[in-house]
């Protein structure tokens, strides 16, 4: 198979897994968040590796891409970006505390808790979504493959109907800025 067909090829997939988006799921999240941006509740974001930065890329845009005239900014907050914390936890704890730790701190009942992992089995994010649902958060998950632990957990999820890792983080991106965008067009 020539570069070419590759592309193609990977391309096609991508396609034909966004068709396949739970359209209804989207739109709560949505919901979720304008919600929260109206009371005044943080979000908070979190992932591994690849999803970490997803994490961080979808806290950047709420906070500035979805800022309307109309309706207060969001108070996004990504639980991936404070290495010397997550560090910290891994070190002297372990690494599956490095986020159920910062949530311990800092959510509160009403606050919206958005975790990103393509299988939906990390065990630092099933803690973390875990506490998070004890202290009164509304959870959300965006999976892959089957969805995995996080789907029984999460209030609300969004599974990529792929088995492709490195597609399923390509549509969780993509995800992150149809949310972006409904936010700031729709309050």
């Amino acid at each position: 198979m020539g570069k070419g067909d590759i592309i193609k090829d990977y391309l096609e997939q991508v396609r034909q897994t966004l068709g396949r988006l739970p359209v209804n799921d989207i739109e709560k999240i949505v919901t979720i968040l304008n919600e929260a941006r109206a009371a005044g509740k943080r979000i908070y974001t979190i992932g591994n590796g690849g999803s970490a930065a997803t994490a961080s890329h979808f806290a950047s845009d709420l906070n500035k891409g979805a800022i309307r005239s109309d309706a207060p900014r969001f108070r996004a907050i990504a639980l991936t970006d404070n290495v010397p914390v997550i560090t910290a936890w891994a070190n002297d704890e372990n690494y599956e505390d490095v986020f159920s730790q910062q949530i311990e701190n800092h959510v509160t009942q009403g606050d919206v808790v958005i975790a990103i992992t393509g299988s939906g089995n990390s065990m630092n994010i099933i803690k973390a979504l875990m506490l998070a649902d004890t202290k009164g958060a509304l959870t959300i998950a965006l999976t892959g493959f089957d969805g995995g632990a996080v789907k029984k957990i999460a209030r609300v999820s969004v599974i990529v109907p792929d088995n492709c890792m490195e597609q399923v983080e390509d549509v969780h991106l993509i995800l992150e800025h149809i949310i972006t965008a409904c936010c700031r067009e729709s309050v």
